[in-house]
């Protein structure tokens, strides 16, 4: 099959869905007979994933390349920034943490040109092995005091010889003034990279934006791909922190309520997704005491900042509410939150905090150590006495302590996480509720007979439902003639 120059989905801005329209190509491409694989220089997110290989990327790319049918590697996001703080973020080079910075350390600091070059290695990794390679941008291409130091947008689809297609989301409003606009202030040799328009998020009939379509291509010279319908019967998943503020918060009749602890470093949210498909789960993000008491379970996520957020729970009043309802429902821990649930929490390197030793919440008989190494590995287990295997990952700086023969899961016979004996429990794996069995458990605390979806099979058709929608509104025929040519 002939090679294809790279395809580049960029941004007038952030949230306006180039994850969506990037993975919907990548599942296009793959039904084509094509053997895309994901691409981003460089992400900024709390929601990664554990590679095979036991290394980290975003979690976005990790979804691109499952819609590729292809493992997640490294060289798919050679780049990623966790923020641990309000100005600070770790950063994880090809898979794992080099040190932390803030963000005018990072912005303006000179190891951008290292991390550009380190980024146009493992682009030239991944296209030795794929075809084609399917490039995603980050936030807006025309932020102009940052964009000389770009390595994640125009700079990096010059590197990669990208055709660029330039993504505006028309639901926000004013997509005419932001698409000029975003053209306008390219300059000539990033001008010439863009090969068309893509109007995402549509509502009503498109024939409506015909006028509109010859207006934009009349201004900018540039033709309009495709004009996407907005899909709320599509669920893949959302990696932008601006997606998590659209998630429920409150609590509703006749359903098995699962209320999250929203916390302020919060990793990870995309473990719940899974819950949120299940028509008799009503999911929901909250640190209203209110809602809290309304809960038929209560789980405390995975954070970034461990020992902050558990203060921060304290000082809101949030420790009593889990503390009290621990006596009536289910309390589960994920990582952070898992971590959180024990007796104490130390962190004698100042990993995250400094704060040198915070005690926990108590409910649980653990004991955390945070350390200077990163764990993270996929895991295959055995949850409580379920036969079925299932899968998770780990993704933490932390060593627990658990009592013997009080574990959660068995892992090569070893135990893992904690079980209180009764409905409560902790665990460190990440995707834990991506297992049919676990989900059925926490049903049927409400609906006896009840049995939750397969996850996977769910997944594998929105994958298939997004490429029917890439089909239907977008011109793939220009798309892949543009990468036939040089860009």
């Amino acid at each position: 099959m002939q090679k294809l120059q790279p395809i580049m989905l960029v941004g007038t801005g952030s949230d306006v869905g180039k994850s969506w329209i990037t993975t919907g190509i990548c599942r296009w491409l793959k039904q084509k007979g094509y053997n895309p694989a994901p691409f981003k220089a460089q992400n900024m997110s709390l929601n990664s994933f554990s590679t095979p290989d036991n290394l980290e990327i975003g979690r976005a790319q990790a979804v691109q390349a499952e819609a590729c049918g292809i493992p997640p590697t490294v060289e798919m996001n050679p780049v990623l920034l966790k923020p641990s703080s309000v100005n600070k973020s770790q950063i994880v080079l090809h898979g794992k943490p080099i040190g932390d910075q803030t963000a005018k350390e990072y912005f303006l600091g000179d190891n951008k040109k290292k991390l550009f070059e380190e980024a146009k290695k493992s682009f030239k990794q991944l296209a030795s092995k794929h075809n084609p390679i399917v490039m995603e941008g980050a936030g807006s291409i025309s932020e102009l005091n940052l964009k000389h130091r770009d390595i994640v947008n125009m700079r990096m689809a010059a590197a990669a010889n990208a055709c660029v297609y330039l993504v505006a989301d028309i639901d926000k409003g004013g997509v005419f003034g932001s698409v000029y606009g975003t053209i306008e202030l390219l300059e000539d040799w990033e001008r010439k990279l863009v090969k068309g328009i893509i109007i995402n998020k549509f509502r009503g009939d498109p024939t409506l934006f015909i006028d509109g379509k010859k207006k934009l291509e009349a201004l900018t010279d540039i033709p309009v791909l495709g004009v996407l319908p907005y899909a709320k019967d599509i669920i893949i998943e959302e990696e932008d922190s601006v997606a998590l503020s659209r998630r429920a918060t409150t609590a509703s009749d006749d359903t098995l309520n699962i209320a999250v602890v929203k916390l302020h470093y919060m990793s990870n949210y995309t473990d719940f997704q899974v819950l949120e498909q299940e028509p008799l789960i009503n999911l929901y993000f909250t640190r209203d005491i209110e809602e809290l008491n309304k809960a038929d379970v209560i789980i405390i996520p995975g954070t970034k900042n461990t020992i902050e957020d558990l203060v921060a729970l304290k000082k809101d009043g949030l420790d009593s509410i889990i503390k009290k309802q621990y006596k009536h429902i289910p309390i589960l821990g994920i990582c952070g939150g898992y971590q959180m649930l024990g007796k104490v929490v130390n962190d004698p390197f100042s990993v995250e905090s400094m704060i040198n030793s915070e005690e926990g919440l108590g409910l649980f008989d653990i004991e955390t150590t945070l350390s200077q190494t990163k764990q993270t590995v996929q895991r295959s287990f055995q949850f409580k006495d379920f036969a079925t295997p299932c899968e998770g990952y780990e993704i933490h700086m932390g060593e627990t302590i658990v009592p013997k023969n009080k574990g959660l899961n068995l892992v090569d016979g070893a135990e893992e996480g904690y079980f209180d004996g009764n409905k409560s429990w902790g665990t460190y794996f990440h995707g834990i509720f991506d297992n049919q069995e676990v989900v059925t458990e926490l049903l049927r605390l409400k609906y006896q007979d009840a049995t939750a979806k397969d996850y996977k099979a769910f997944k594998a058709a929105q994958f298939d439902k997004l490429a029917d929608w890439i089909d239907e509104n977008l011109e793939m025929s220009t798309i892949l003639k543009n990468s036939r040519q040089e860009c």
